[in-house]
């Protein structure tokens, strides 16, 4: 049996999470638990799973959960019970889905312990992918990808040798504007940008694919996963998310791996690897679907995406600096404080100011001083300033 700690446990991801552990109750259990505010949902958590230790957001929070609970857990608020739950000596499994920088420490604690970790947070590798992977690399962790194109990617790459791969294909929904007139995207309002059509996720993952920022801080995230340069990471739009992500070969095979729109799938696959179990979960029917469209980016349509690979290819702390200013850029925009088209603007012109500081990320603390840079720039720029895409 694999022992497994959650961060953002009472997240999309989280309680994903706990689906597969039900699901799998003779070979998944649950040690540790760590979430944000949602103590309500976090006290029914603890009182089902009866985890070791549980992270909190605050003391306050701490107060709260323990009224909820007869059970006695260790408690722990703050930063120190996240890292504390990423490197819990019990865990052989870390499934981190904290989103944002709040990420970066507990991770960074989980590898430098040890651990498997099955990693849903984009940020943590794209503000400091190099720390991460020199972290596995000299402690003995594991990084495993949790996001579908991922971790299609990771299954597709058994097929072949890393000498043989051409390149790797990570497939877009496109969002819900990929047809939309872009003589309208300024008018795109906050619900709009909501709406995705396939997924269900959180408010900022949700923008984040409505502008395909999502898809450029993965291509970075796959830059650290696969150790392949931008120039072999693509990407295609397939509207119905279906085929999650394609390893092309030099002998000019593509490998695809395909599957229902389930997080579910992809964190089993982490959790379990590299076994495959049967699982309770709906089945792909292809000949339900009939058609699977591919389609190029329009970067015209979707900046976001050449904005990346800017910040890839510019390295050290660019990513960094991308990743902290569309924070701001979604939570402004989320706000009400500016318009769509100015989440790529202002990200953008963040990015310009940092062109000439541009340093290497060597620890934790690196990237947490650009993060934080990026983020106090972002938030002062004047709308005023941002041209409004058309």
């Amino acid at each position: 049996m694999r022992s497994i700690s959650i961060l953002g446990s009472t997240g999309s991801v989280g309680r994903s999470t706990l689906a597969v552990v039900d699901a799998f109750p003779d070979e998944l259990r649950v040690v540790g638990l760590a979430a944000g505010g949602n103590v309500e949902l976090l006290a029914e958590q603890v009182r089902r799973y009866r985890p070791e230790l549980v992270s909190v957001r605050s003391g306050d929070d701490v107060a709260r959960l323990r009224a909820l609970l007869r059970e006695p857990v260790e408690i722990v608020p703050g930063m120190d019970g996240a890292c504390a739950v990423a490197s819990l000596a019990s865990a052989d499994a870390v499934i981190a889905a904290i989103v944002g920088a709040a990420g970066i420490a507990p991770v960074h604690a989980a590898l430098r312990a040890g651990k498997r970790v099955g990693i849903a947070n984009k940020e943590v590798l794209v503000a400091a992918g190099d720390v991460m992977t020199r972290a596995a690399r000299d402690h003995g962790g594991e990084i495993l990808p949790v996001d579908s194109e991922h971790n299609a990617v990771h299954q597709a790459l058994r097929c072949g040798t890393h000498a043989e791969v051409a390149r790797i294909i990570l497939t877009a929904s496109g969002g819900p504007f990929l047809r939309r007139d872009l003589a309208t995207f300024g008018e795109i309002t906050i619900e709009a940008a909501l709406a995705h059509p396939t997924w269900t996720m959180g408010s900022k993952i949700s923008i984040d694919s409505a502008t395909m920022m999502n898809k450029g801080l993965e291509v970075i995230e796959a830059h650290h996963l696969f150790s392949l340069p931008a120039d072999q990471i693509d990407i295609l739009i397939h509207p119905q998310s279906i085929v999650h992500s394609m390893v092309e070969y030099v002998d000019g095979s593509i490998i695809a791996q395909l599957s229902t729109t389930d997080m579910k799938f992809p964190i089993q696959y982490a959790l379990l690897y590299p076994e495959r179990v049967t699982a309770p979960f709906a089945k792909l029917d292809l000949a339900r679907i009939r058609t699977l469209d591919f389609l190029p980016v329009e970067p015209e349509r979707f900046p976001a995406v050449q904005l990346a690979y800017a910040a890839l290819r510019a390295g050290g702390s660019a990513p960094a600096v991308l990743n902290a200013a569309n924070e701001i850029a979604v939570e402004r925009f989320l706000a009400g404080e500016l318009p769509f088209s100015s989440i790529v603007d202002i990200t953008s012109r963040v990015l310009e100011k940092h062109a000439g500081k541009v340093s290497s990320i060597d620890s934790v603390e690196d990237a947490l001083r650009w993060d934080e840079w990026a983020r106090n720039e972002a938030r002062g720029i004047d709308v005023a300033e941002c041209g409004v895409r058309s």
